[in-house]
């Protein structure tokens, strides 16, 4: 029910802290699948015999809404939830070029090899992207216990 440490007969909200966690748990899946991405690039036999596809960390907002609590009826945005999710991770439709390769065991008659949807580029620019949202949320994080600490400390 309530998310919170109890310093000094005071509530202290944990909320704060919840909320940029969410994010680098976002950030920590997307880095992961990016990086999968990366290692399948040129496999052109998966599973299901054909190229790998490239796939995508699907994420969803998780809505603030303050509740109801005490007897008063007083709102509390504390445990108003917050933050994001991760809600799956899709596989983007689009084809990979074909190349021609006609020595590639995976060739068609014609020689072409259709290779995965994978841009090397795309990969590393989304990383980098990635890379620094999770340095932000870390910061926020630090920011946060830091602003906590020192509360707790009046």
């Amino acid at each position: 029910m309530s998310e919170g440490i109890i310093q000094g007969g005071a509530r202290v909200p944990m909320r704060p802290l919840a909320i940029a966690a969410s994010g680098l748990s976002a950030q920590r899946a997307r880095i992961d699948v990016i990086a999968a991405n990366i290692a399948n690039a040129e496999t052109t036999r998966g599973p299901d015999g054909g190229p790998y596809r490239r796939r995508v960390v699907e994420l969803r907002e998780v809505p603030f809404e303050p509740a109801l609590r005490g007897a008063r009826g007083e709102w509390d945005a504390a445990d108003a939830g917050g933050g994001v999710r991760v809600a799956g991770v899709v596989e983007d439709a689009s084809e990979g070029p074909l190349v021609y390769d006609p020595g590639h065991p995976d060739a068609d008659e014609n020689g072409y090899v259709r290779m995965p949807n994978v841009s090397i580029t795309q990969e590393m620019v989304d990383m980098m992207e990635a890379r620094r949202l999770f340095e932000a949320n870390a910061t926020v994080f630090n920011a946060v216990k830091s602003m906590l600490r020192r509360a707790t400390q009046l």
